[in-house]
């Protein structure tokens, strides 16, 4: 394989990548995923697909998108997410589809997971981080109004370690890409 088939061959992968790499850089810097990265991140894989699959690649790509939404869709309802990353995780489906979605959101859990105990291990306050996760898990089991777990997340946000979720996203989507063989 020369160097252009390396940069050819399964190139949405490989885009979708360069896309997450400049999110997770932004969110770093800004706790924050933009809107100028994130929608057309999505617009521009519903359409690709569309063109290059036809129906069926537009109803992969939608569901791919889906997905991605509903992924992380729970932990932003109640505030423990900003929007951006919701958003970054649905570009990765309309690039990407369903499945391929869904087993990077798995790897970037357990990357996030790791980024939250380090950072709170750093913080010296990991004790008070710990009881905070499991009162959160508690409100879950406890709370049936959505509204009322956003509001009772939004009292406590200024007290909780903010992380940059865009960075588990990237590192764990693009360990996963690597995994499945896909890049």
């Amino acid at each position: 394989m020369d160097l252009h088939d390396i940069f050819i061959h399964n190139w949405p992968v490989k885009l979708v990548s360069v896309i997450l790499i400049v999110a997770a850089y932004i969110d770093g810097k800004e706790l924050r995923v933009p809107n100028w990265i994130t929608f057309p991140m999505v617009a521009s894989g519903l359409i690709f697909n569309a063109v290059s699959g036809g129906w069926g690649g537009l109803g992969s790509a939608l569901i791919g998108m889906t997905v991605g939404l509903m992924c992380l869709l729970p932990l932003y309802s109640v505030g423990g997410m900003g929007a951006g990353d919701v958003k970054l995780m649905a570009g990765i489906g309309a690039w990407l589809g369903g499945w391929v979605t869904f087993y990077a959101f798995l790897v970037s859990t357990v990357v996030g997971g790791i980024m939250a105990i380090v950072m709170a291990l750093r913080s010296g306050k990991l004790r008070k981080h710990y009881e905070n996760f499991f009162m959160i898990l508690f409100e879950f089991k406890q709370v049936k109004d959505p509204r009322e777990l956003t509001k009772i997340a939004a009292e406590r946000k200024s007290s909780m370690l903010l992380l940059p979720y865009g960075i588990p996203i990237c590192i764990g989507s693009i360990a996963y890409f690597f995994y499945a063989g896909l890049m």
